[in-house]
């Protein structure tokens, strides 16, 4: 079995509180680089695309230039997920760090910077993504669609991106999955998701790419079925006591993909997850 991509989480801390993100109660961590090495041996077999995203904030890793270092010398494309808060902080190392794609979550500034520094923010992110674009992929991400308290933050994002990449774009596009504002950058846009288990949907009918284009490793080393499973409800093992392989071939992983195969959900996590429900 080959995946398209694994996530891997190498820290659940962050600065910011989103009213949006799964509250986890798990132990606050950042993965050591030796733990982050057996990690990326114990998954290299099975894809060479590595997504640094689950919980928390990448780039407040204390090591990260070190765990960086470590995927791009096994051979990993390396895929980062930021709140772009800590962007500016590092600048200078990623502009020549060898990460293929930033996806970078515009929406998190609306709760968590103050609407007088939103511009300073912007453009801080506007400059690193034109001046990376040259060797990487810029994903600005707008994921809260639909949410009619975030229209003011979204049209004022909206200004940002036309004056500063010369663009068009009126609200009436924001339903679009994917804008290219200039080579290598996107303006991607999505409907605000609840987590699994936030409300109670009962969905019994329903395909999912967990287990069949991806999976995810917390930052403990618990393997899970994809990126929402936070709090780890539908654990399928530890890399730290089991071989990956393993893992993704047992019993409760195999029900799950078996039950996706017939359109069915089987994990009530899943049964109760918001993602794709409005989008």
């Amino acid at each position: 079995m080959r995946f398209k991509k694994i996530y891997v989480e190498i820290t659940n801390v962050c600065n910011f509180a989103c009213s949006f993100c799964f509250q986890s109660k798990r132990e606050k961590k950042f993965v050591s680089p030796e733990d982050f090495s057996a990690i990326l041996f114990s998954i290299k077999p099975y894809t060479d695309y590595l997504y640094l995203h689950v919980l928390g904030e990448p780039l407040l890793h204390p090591q990260f230039e070190k765990l960086i270092t470590i995927a791009h010398e096994m051979g990993f494309h390396i895929n980062l997920t930021t709140n772009g808060s800590q962007i500016a902080k590092r600048l200078d190392y990623l502009l020549t760090a060898p990460i293929r794609q930033f996806n970078i979550s515009l929406h998190d500034a609306e709760e968590n910077i103050p609407p007088a520094q939103w511009s300073d923010y912007l453009a801080s992110v506007f400059d690193f993504a034109k001046r990376k674009s040259c060797d990487s992929y810029i994903s600005l991400r707008l994921w809260n669609g639909g949410v009619e308290a975030s229209s003011p933050f979204n049209s004022f994002c909206l200004e940002a991106i036309n004056r500063e990449f010369d663009a068009q774009i009126s609200m009436n596009r924001m339903t679009e999955r994917n804008i290219k504002l200039q080579p290598h950058v996107f303006l991607a846009n999505a409907a605000r998701f609840s987590w699994p288990g936030e409300r109670q949907l009962d969905i019994r009918e329903r395909y999912c790419y967990g287990l069949d284009t991806h999976v995810a490793i917390l930052v403990d080393g618990t393997v899970v079925p994809c990126c929402l499973d936070a709090d780890a409800s539908m654990a399928l093992g530890n890399v730290f006591k089991e071989e990956f392989g393993t893992i993704i071939n047992s019993d409760r992983a195999k029900r799950i993909i078996e039950g996706f195969r017939r359109n069915e959900a089987v994990e009530e996590a899943c049964k109760n997850c918001g993602f794709r429900v409005n989008c």
